[in-house]
């Protein structure tokens, strides 16, 4: 997957994934009190519209990268909306739209599963690509559930903080093996009747460029 500039930011996991050397897997029983959480926290983002911030942290824990944006989750579809920019999906395709250069990137949803911009279909399919682990709950009512990979990755865990009582997605991290991470923050949830169009409309953007990457 090509990312079309900096301001796509929220592709940093879907390439790194796509491109990980390293050999971690994790196998292990399931944890029911992180799966009750994990269920919980899917169906709540099965129709939804949200704002979602990623912070990217260094290995030093300094700040190298900060991006919002506003998005659609459907059923497995998503349209995510910053700047000039937008990446839709309809579950099986992605279109990369840069309408600043007047381009858009077409490619295949990753076959692996793991989508970190589709937070809801990641977590309604965890159990294929992850180990899942109940941390603890917090004052402030966060379940936390780490998540470890069972395939190579080039991080070595997912961990979630879920609102108990809502289920609620609030913070997903990823925990990288150099000491990095990438925190996404969801906030100003819109629950159900969700519409909108999860395809790239190329009748009503003959002007742009469409670059098939599939």
């Amino acid at each position: 997957m090509v990312c079309i500039s900096i301001i796509l930011s929220f592709q940093f996991s879907i390439l790194n994934s796509a491109t990980a050397q390293i050999t971690h897997a994790s196998q292990g029983r399931l944890d029911e009190n992180a799966t009750a959480a994990l269920q919980k926290a899917a169906k709540k983002l099965s129709n939804v519209k949200c704002t979602v911030s990623l912070t990217v942290l260094d290995s030093k824990k300094k700040e190298i990268a900060r991006q919002s944006a506003e998005v659609q989750y459907s059923k497995g579809k998503y349209r995510l909306v910053m700047d000039n920019q937008e990446i839709i999906s309809d579950g099986t395709t992605v279109w990369q739209w840069d309408k600043s250069a007047k381009e858009v990137a077409v490619n295949n949803v990753s076959t692996s599963g793991i989508d970190l911009l589709n937070p809801g279909s990641l977590l309604a399919n965890y159990n294929k690509n992850f180990r899942a682990k109940y941390i603890r709950t917090e004052d402030d009512g966060n379940v936390i559930v780490d998540m470890q990979p069972r395939s190579a990755q080039n991080y070595h865990k997912i961990r979630l903080f879920i609102d108990e009582e809502s289920g609620r997605l609030n913070r997903l991290e990823v925990h990288k093996y150099d000491s990095g991470r990438e925190i996404y923050t969801f906030s100003n949830y819109k629950f159900g009747g969700i519409g909108g169009k999860f395809q790239f409309d190329t009748k009503a953007h003959p002007d742009v460029e469409v670059i098939d990457m599939r």
